[in-house]
């Protein structure tokens, strides 16, 4: 057999300089390569010979891409992406990769800056290429490499003219190192970080480590700088010069997710100087708890994968900014770089604005679980070389950042001794971290025990230490790498993990799944996912499960997120007209915070004031006297909301900020009750009953009209569009019930009138069944009037075997399209489900019909308004005011859900010319099936004996 070619052997390259400390600038001079670069694509490996990167060919003809960038997003004629979770979508064959093999060939020509020092050296530096590269530069061959989120440097001084350089890189789709890129993400080839060309003065650092410690019971930092080549460190305002290699211990304020303190520094050798910012702190594990500067921290983060909707991987530092700001105003403190590492430029931000940081190995081989890992890279001796490469490569790029607490060796790899072998190479680097890996339920070459997933139920026997596994995981921290999988509405179940982790010291904290939907703008679905470009093999919309929509904006289950790890704890106090405040930082004081109260009568502001809390540390709790509240009217529902805002402006939101907020009640009213409405009687004429302001259908009972109001369609509903977590993941034990409802006919239910009588009250009794079922629900409608208003009390019954709960359970009915303004009284101003609904706080809301529709990705069932005592739609002149007994959900959409179930895409839901609105007495909860566990038992709807009321005023 011959030779394999350099992209399929399993060598991580040759050529390239040993793998250093990244840093943003110096003062050594540096040209950005980054722009429009001459690109031809061919449809195989070998189309097209090596020609091009001669110093004169001339590639005129050529067409033009933009670097950063993949080729893919670029243009129709440059192919596709394809998204795919686990499976390889090429043939498992390692480490040979498909004849077709789209190679992109790429040309920059660039001249050196008039003032480019003529001493000393340079290195051409490449910081992402997928999925490998070979390089020249003015015709000669620099090298090769794979290691797709890796940075790569070559030198090149000796090569370098002053005017008229030629760079050129031939960039492969496919190569041995993408069977160590399976990663749960779009296959997206090109050139998609930086391109950087620095000079290197002579004498100038190869590399540096800076290590610096913190001594939590003497309050002293300990600071040395390793470097290849002798200099010197200096800190100014610690008042230390320093020789490489040398030690001092200082006092230092320690560096933390929550107080992000950095010393400037620098340091100087060979005619460089390179700006250090200097993070002290300690990373240990200690009586099987994670510790940083002695204390225990709890880590409320998310999953990140680098996107952006038009250029995926290829994020401008604004971008990287953005995310780091929404996550600190979302009271999030920690990200996993999920599952390779990021732009190193996002670290440098992690560092400023505080985020604890798992930083993740480019590395996982999921799709060889499907052939029980057979020919796994990570247990093949072969491969070793190539996965001890990428270990380095993390380490050595990113070991200066403070905010990089645990390293990580990648994701789904099975088992292996090649994982053993990076851990060990990484734990004789730096001992100052810890090593994460999920995949090695033995934790052999872990320091923390961390799981994807795991139930409630497991994580409190894994918190009380009672859960069997080997001796050493035992005595290890717990951490949930991947939990509560945020794709499409929700996830559920938020608030019992976080329970879960703030009363078992073992438990500390997790990382939803993820931050971003990876929906790419598409010409005609808006948003496309798997399957939208051509794919033959894909997984369609399981590309969008994160707490940001595409563009960035959050959603729902964000804004869940927040309220459920806010780091303030604001509830009633165990003495009337008194709150209990708790401070759940890890380090910080509320010292940066304030506080405010707001007294609210039936959702209205009453008044409002300033609440004096005092600066409690962390971890203490206080209870804090309420004013006297002033008289509010007679039988109103008065409500105190206290809120925690940030006192100052900060790097990432402006004083005034909400962190956290709490309500607690101010009087004792009974639960929303209807007044009975009676006096008015059924007047039956032909084919229509009239009662009250209500007209209805004779034969069926069904209203027609509601004084101007035509009505239609009002029946009991039970289906909703299943979510993404309704629907499930094959691999979850528990049972799916979307999949269930309806293959059981949930979403095909029919309706039989079985009487209508008309005397004191209108009565209509009827059977709601789906067809080929021997089960259903018998439902009485009872409807009463005073003349002006009409209420309807229904009762329902499950008759026959039921097996499933119900997705819902209320009355739809359809409305003039022209009820646009919406305004009520209950929970708000977003959706809520009976385990999402932590962030709803009771107040009166206002919206517009299209603001009420949550836009995921994927259409489903969502926009439910919780806790409503009283709902208004109106078109400014005409309208309708409904109230319930009790509280009732509500959704008010332009289309049915019928429709919504439907659709695969937002542009696939049109506006028709009916308001269909559901009013709800209860709904199935949300869960985290999709990936994780399903619904909790006190949350499923089950089939049982319901009665619910509700009152139809005309307005106008």
């Amino acid at each position: 057999m011959s030779a394999l070619p350099w992209y399929e052997d399993v060598s991580p390259g040759r050529g390239t300089l040993p793998p250093r400390a990244w840093y943003a600038r110096s003062d050594a001079p540096a040209l950005s390569l980054n722009g429009d670069w001459a690109f031809r694509l061919s449809p195989t490996a070998g189309a097209e010979d090596e020609s091009f990167a001669a110093a004169d060919f001339d590639a005129s003809g050529w067409e033009t891409v933009a670097v950063p960038g993949h080729w893919v997003l670029q243009g129709k004629e440059f192919g596709g992406p394809a998204y795919t979770n686990v499976l390889y979508p090429f043939p498992v064959d390692p480490p040979r990769v498909p004849a077709e093999n789209p190679t992109g060939d790429h040309l920059r020509r660039f001249d050196l800056p008039a003032d480019w020092p003529a001493e000393g050296g340079a290195v051409l530096r490449l910081d992402g290429v997928e999925s490998c590269a070979r390089v020249w530069l003015n015709g000669t061959e620099l090298g090769d490499f794979k290691g797709s989120r890796l940075a790569h440097e070559f030198a090149v001084g000796h090569l370098l003219k002053a005017r008229d350089n030629v760079l050129a890189l031939r960039v492969h789709q496919w190569s041995s190192g993408s069977y160590l890129e399976d990663q749960d993400q779009w296959w997206l080839p090109g050139v998609f970080r930086d391109v950087t060309l620095l000079h290197r003065p002579e004498g100038a650092p190869g590399d540096f480590f800076v290590h610096a410690s913190y001594d939590h019971t003497s309050g002293t930092g300990g600071l040395r700088v390793d470097c290849d080549v002798p200099g010197r460190v200096r800190v100014p305002e610690l008042g230390l010069d320093l020789a490489t290699g040398e030690s001092a211990t200082v006092p230092v304020e320690p560096w933390s997710a929550e107080v992000p303190r950095l010393y400037e520094g620098e340091l100087t050798a060979g005619g460089e100087r390179i700006p250090l910012r200097i993070g002290f702190r300690s990373v240990y594990v200690e009586d099987g708890v994670l510790r940083v500067n002695g204390r225990r921290i709890l880590f409320r983060g998310v999953n990140r994968h680098e996107f952006h909707p038009e250029r995926g991987r290829a994020l401008d530092i604004a971008t990287m900014r953005e995310d780091v700001e929404l996550m600190k105003r979302h009271n999030i403190n920690a990200v996993r770089t999920s599952h390779y590492p990021p732009h190193p430029a996002f670290l440098d931000l992690c560092d400023t604005y505080g985020l604890w940081v798992i930083d993740e190995g480019d590395l996982e081989t999921h799709g060889f679980e499907e052939l029980a890992w057979r020919g796994n890279p990570v247990d093949d001796a072969r491969w070793t070389p190539s996965l001890l490469d990428r270990a380095a490569r993390l380490v050595e790029r990113d070991k200066n950042h403070p905010s990089v607490v645990l390293w990580s060796l990648g994701n789904e790899c099975g088992t292996g001794a090649g994982l053993t072998a990076m851990a060990e190479w990484i734990r004789d680097r730096d001992p100052s971290r810890l090593v994460h890996y999920e995949g090695d339920r033995s934790c052999a070459d872990t320091d923390v025990y961390s799981r994807m997933y795991p139930s409630h139920a497991e994580v409190e026997e894994i918190g009380r230490r009672a859960d069997e596994g080997p001796e050493a995981r035992s005595r290890l921290p717990f951490v949930l790498c991947e939990y509560a999988h945020a794709m499409g509405n929700g996830p559920g179940g938020l608030v019992e993990y976080q329970r879960l982790f703030e009363t078992y010291e073992r438990c500390q904290g997790g990382f939803v799944w993820e931050w971003i939907d990876h929906g790419l703008v598409h010409p005609a679905h808006g948003i496309g996912y798997g399957g939208d470009f051509g794919e033959e093999l894909h997984d369609g919309s399981f590309v969008c499960d994160g707490l940001l929509f595409p563009d960035r904006t959050p959603s729902p289950g964000l804004v869940e997120y927040k309220k459920v790890i806010e780091p303030v704890r604001i509830a009633p106090g165990e003495e009337p007209g008194t709150v209990a405040v708790s401070n759940g930082h890890d380090v910080s004081d509320l010292a940066h915070l304030a506080f405010t109260w707001s007294l609210l009568a039936d959702g209205e502001t009453f008044a409002e004031g300033p609440l004096d809390v005092p600066a409690l540390a962390a971890g203490q709790s206080a209870r804090v006297a309420l004013p006297e509240p002033p008289v509010v009217p007679d039988g109103a529902e008065a409500v105190w909301t206290v809120r925690a805002v940030l006192a100052h402006d900060t790097a990432w939101a402006p004083a005034g900020h909400e962190v956290a907020w709490g309500q607690i009640p101010a009087t004792t009213v009974p639960a929303p009750r209807l007044r009975a409405l009676t006096g008015a009687a059924p007047v039956p004429a032909a084919d229509r009953i009239t009662l009250g302001p209500g007209v209805f259908d004779a034969r069926t009972g069904e209203p027609l009209a509601l004084g101007a109001l035509p009505v239609t369609g009002l029946r009991l509903d039970v289906w909703r569009a299943p979510t993404d977590n309704d629907e499930g993941a094959p691999w979850q034990p528990d049972v799916r019930y979307g999949p269930l409802w309806r293959e059981l006919g949930l979403h095909r239910m029919r309706h039989r009138t079985d009487e209508v009588s008309a005397g004191d009250t209108l009565t209509v009794r009827s059977r709601v069944a789906p067809a080929a079922r021997d089960f259903g629900l018998g439902v009485t409608y009872r409807w009463t009037s005073d003349g002006t208003a009409l209420r309807l009390d229904v009762e329902v019954v499950p008759e026959g075997g039921w097996t499933v709960p119900l997705p819902r359970l209320g009355v739809r009915l359809g409305l003039p399209v022209a009820l646009d303004r919406v305004v009520w009284y209950g929970g708000g101003p977003g959706e809520a489900y009976p385990d999402t609904r932590a962030a709803a706080r009771l107040g009166r809301w206002e919206s517009t019909v299209a603001g009420l529709q949550t836009p995921y990705v994927r259409p489903q069932e969502n926009g439910a308004r919780i806790d409503t005592r009283w709902l208004e739609l109106s078109d400014g002149n005409e309208g309708v005011r409904i109230g319930g007994e009790p509280a009732f959900w509500f959704t008010a959409r332009r289309w049915t859900t019928e429709q919504l179930d439907a659709a695969a895409h937002g542009p696939d839901l049109v506006p028709g010319d009916t308001l269909w609105l559901n009013l709800d007495h209860a709904q199935h909860g949300i869960g985290s099936q999709s990936c994780g566990p399903g619904v909790l038992p006190a949350y499923r709807l089950e089939a049982a004996p319901a009665a619910f009321s509700l009152a139809f005023t005309p307005l106008g």
